[in-house]
């Protein structure tokens, strides 16, 4: 059950370093798409100057055939972006949003592809990551980008339905031996049931759901699996902490929920009612378990007092209702994972190490968002729209003086912003 070969004090993690804030530096300013098959990076410290509704660098007018390519290049991209909508247009996020868009779409290979970002240590789909990166593209109508993302993830699958932590981009196989992650079946499920649901056309989505079922079955099967045991908690995984557990965490068994419940809805509407019933009892099953082992502080452990990031995903958008006392657990765990600079770290019980991590911050603007405290998730959009890098980009992580850090674009982080102003554009 033990997912990762590494532990924090091993020089080879790339979180080896992490208690020595003074080590982490922004690993670039950007990214930079390119006519070849794969992006660049924008380097650290300097700003990049893209054309406009691209993330293609501007060579400038000294240089005419250098800039015709580049132009023909951002005519494409912007006529990506035209295929879907951009959340918060006209309003203060517009700019971020569509940058964070850009960057998803730059990080996306030709293949399906999603890496997390183009650093080398990220350069890697995480199932958790693309999946976010999938619902974030069907949420802004790119479906034909979220069924690739998906397919991708589809094609990789181990046969029982368990997925590697992490994968390289060519589809190959994963990079090492960190081992299986369980919560990826769970997400994978979430963001299909998001990818079908923005399929408008009747035959459209017949012919996505198909191309999903194979993912959609080996995924269902693998969580009940995991949850048939007495308790229906699953067994104890690596999460998106990425750490040796020993013990089930609520960043496992929240998302396995997750995808239950997501895996109820789809085969229902794929007319396999005894797969959905199965699907629902065990979802409330696991639901039941969760409420008795983590509850009332939700913590990161059955029983304990740091509470986590993951409290969020016991939330819409990814559970149906919130699971019961977990809203008030989530509200009181921001003062538990705040940072110096105003960010959020990923748990209660994360290093002191002053860092804010931009996807448990980015989490929060979305969860808030479906909670319909605009007011809190404006809040957490906004420090994350200010400690961008000079380039535009989301980096993963804001240093305790504000400063960005380590990858820059993440897209977990690109796509929480997007999902949060989506459903805050639904609330105006």
């Amino acid at each position: 059950m033990i997912a990762s070969p590494f532990l924090l004090s091993d020089p080879r993690s790339p979180w080896a370093h992490a208690n020595d804030a003074s080590r982490i530096t922004l690993d670039s300013d950007g990214i930079a798409q390119g006519d070849g098959v794969v992006p660049g990076l924008v380097a650290a410290g300097s700003r990049a100057r893209y054309l406009t509704g691209s993330r293609v660098l501007d060579p400038g007018p000294r240089h005419p055939v250098a800039l015709a390519s580049a132009e023909a290049l951002a005519t494409s991209s912007r006529a990506w972006l035209d295929t879907g909508t951009v959340p918060g247009r006209g309003g203060p996020y517009e700019d971020m949003v569509t940058g964070a868009l850009l960057d998803m779409h730059a990080l996306e290979m030709h293949d399906g592809a999603s890496v997390a970002a183009w650093s080398a240590s990220w350069r890697y789909v995480w199932p958790r990551d693309a999946s976010f990166v999938a619902a974030a593209m069907a949420a802004t109508g790119h479906t034909d980008d979220a069924l690739g993302i998906l397919s991708f993830l589809r094609d990789v699958q181990h046969p029982d339905g368990s997925f590697e932590a992490r994968y390289l981009p060519d589809g190959s196989g994963p990079p090492d031996d960190r081992g299986v992650q369980s919560d990826g079946s769970g997400w994978v499920l979430w963001a299909a049931h998001a990818a079908l649901a923005a399929v408008d056309d009747p035959d459209a989505r017949t012919r996505a759901a198909m191309l999903l079922r194979p993912l959609i079955d080996r995924s269902t099967r693998h969580i009940l699996a995991l949850t048939a045991g007495r308790g229906a908690l699953p067994g104890a995984s690596s999460d998106f902490w990425e750490e040796r557990e020993s013990v089930v965490t609520l960043g496992t068994a929240a998302p396995l929920l997750s995808g239950l419940e997501a895996a109820a809805d789809l085969y229902r509407d794929l007319g396999a009612r005894s797969a959905s019933t199965r699907a629902a009892r065990r979802a409330a099953d696991l639901r039941a378990a969760i409420v008795r082992a983590f509850g009332p502080r939700f913590a990161r452990y059955p029983g304990g007092e740091d509470r986590d990031a993951a409290s969020a995903f016991l939330l819409p958008p990814f559970q149906p209702t919130p699971v019961r006392g977990a809203l008030s657990a989530w509200r009181a765990s921001a003062d538990e994972m705040a940072r110096p600079a105003g960010g959020l770290s990923p748990g209660g019980g994360w290093r002191e190490d002053g860092i804010s991590w931009t996807p448990s911050t980015a989490l929060y603007g979305l969860t808030a968002a479906w909670a319909g405290d605009a007011t809190t998730s404006h809040a957490w959009l906004t420090w994350i729209d200010e400690h961008r890098t000079a380039s535009g980009a989301i980096p993963e992580k804001v240093l305790a003086d504000g400063s960005p850090a380590a990858a820059a674009p993440l897209a977990w982080s690109a796509a929480c912003v997007v999902l949060a102003v989506a459903h805050l554009d639904q609330g105006l």
